[in-house]
């Protein structure tokens, strides 16, 4: 078999993961052990895994979670209050698929961001776009962007995600802008995409922080 040809081959049709597991296939000295359906099972299995990694690290960057953190790392040992069934219930993900909605609160350091972005991590493996955003920042970025003609295109943005994560909210009051850019935000994906929101302001304030009682 001429092996650099193929592997030129196997380069310029893209196929790199398959190139990979050719070349050291050959180098291992099992090429002659197998049979040509294990060959290509071999190099398949390989491209595969090969796209669906580039596939997970492209989903991880856009999502731009706060911590690099997994579920798999939760200690339930701290005492936060965590409820391991309710927990083992959010890991599995029917919630997403179901688009509904999830609420972290709690004070300040007790792991709200990080068990978001755990849970947002967890989505990205699961092939489910993931946005993280804190939320003081980004109504300062949608200020901006009405300026400069990027408003529609980020309301767009937060829109069509499988689940945004809205973390920090209420640190600070709404200005009208801000009103009508949530509002907006939360009707585009109530009942179509998911959205986790993480507060230390209890529930029972959120009205006087909105300040508009339409919109709460």
């Amino acid at each position: 078999m001429l092996t650099h040809p193929t592997l030129d081959q196997l380069h310029q049709l893209g196929l790199h993961g398959m190139a990979k597991a050719f070349a050291d296939i050959e180098a291992g000295g099992e090429a002659a052990s197998l049979g040509h359906a294990e060959w290509l099972a071999l190099l398949l299995e390989r491209e595969a895994s090969l796209r669906r990694d580039k596939r997970l690290s492209k989903r991880l960057q856009y999502a731009k979670l706060r911590q690099q953190a997994c579920v798999e790392d939760i200690d339930y040992r701290t005492p936060r209050g965590l409820d391991r069934s309710l927990l083992t219930m959010l890991v599995e993900g029917q919630w997403i698929a179901d688009h509904a909605n999830l609420l972290i609160c709690g004070p300040s350091g007790v792991g709200k961001s990080w068990l978001a972005s755990a849970l947002g991590n967890k989505a990205c493996r699961d092939n489910r776009s993931v946005l993280y955003q804190r939320v003081p920042r980004l109504f300062s970025d949608l200020a901006l962007a009405r300026g400069d003609g990027r408003h529609p295109r980020l309301l767009r943005a937060l829109g069509r995600v499988d689940l945004l994560i809205l973390d920090d909210w209420g640190l600070e009051p709404l200005d009208a802008a801000a009103r009508h850019d949530l509002l907006e935000i939360l009707e585009d994906r109530y009942g179509h995409r998911s959205t986790i929101v993480t507060s230390q302001l209890p529930v029972d304030q959120w009205h006087a922080l909105i300040g508009e009682p339409m919109t709460s």
